[in-house]
């Protein structure tokens, strides 16, 4: 039977890899990478850097093209989820056709692959195809969210009041729904449109060198935090931010 790690490689810094992660590595024969072109190829090179680091024996590293969603598409779920499936055919084929019997495939997720991920309904989709075979297994990794909370120095949690995670497309739709969220990619910065008195703890490529931090009153710091993205989207040529968002008493 073959074998999948599906290994959480943290928020960016290369010290995020715990332990399991590294032994993890260590029993991996293929690396499968899915390149996501030249304006994100800092993320694999990272990836590349962590295999040469910790991978042990005469492993292989597999790169395929990752495939694009399609952004204007007024139907984000069928997009997400069409986007998604072809990607799941790109990961089907390489361990149908890179992977031998009785060797072990890794995928190299960022953050966590439990948090904001889509490799395991991918995994998902392709054991309930039935055309490919194989056993896996999941090895937590530190999400962007816990790194920001660190980096930031607060708790993600107030005593006795939820957490919610959300995204920046569900946050400008429905607005505020605790007084505590976590919010992922707001492409659009809707915390700037909220009603109500929050703080905002705000990073963007946390763990890495390029990493920004701000924080401070909503209606004080958005403006600052909405140049910095868009400075640092034109230098970069994309952007990865997350952000806690807690009402004022």
């Amino acid at each position: 039977m073959k074998r999948i790690l599906i290994i959480g490689i943290g928020a960016g810094d290369p010290d995020h890899l715990t332990l399991q992660a590294v032994k993890a590595m260590a029993r991996a024969d293929v690396f499968f990478v899915l390149d996501k072109g030249e304006v994100k190829d800092d993320l694999t090179r990272l990836r590349r850097e962590l295999i040469e680091a910790h991978a042990e024996g005469a492993y292989r590293v597999v790169e395929a093209g990752d495939p694009e969603r399609d952004r204007t598409s007024a139907a984000y779920g069928a997009a997400v989820e069409d986007w998604r499936s072809r990607r799941a055919r790109i990961c089907e084929r390489l361990i149908r056709d890179e992977l031998a019997d009785g060797q072990t495939g890794a995928f190299l997720v960022w953050g966590d692959p439990g948090l904001y991920d889509s490799t395991l309904a991918i995994v998902e989709e392709i054991l309930a195809r039935g055309d490919v075979r194989f056993d896996h297994e999941v090895i937590p990794g530190i999400s962007s969210v816990s790194a920001l909370a660190a980096r930031h120095r607060v708790s993600l949690t107030r005593v006795g009041r939820p957490l919610h995670v959300t995204t920046g497309r569900r946050l400008a739709e429905g607005g505020a729904t605790a007084d505590d969220l976590v919010v992922m990619l707001d492409a659009h910065t809707a915390f700037g449109d909220l009603d109500g008195d929050f703080h905002i703890y705000w990073g963007a490529y946390v763990g890495t060198p390029d990493e920004i931090l701000v924080d401070g009153p909503v209606a004080e710091v958005a403006g600052r935090i909405r140049e910095l993205r868009d400075q640092a989207r034109r230098r970069k040529g994309w952007i990865m931010d997350t952000y806690l968002l807690r009402r004022r008493p």
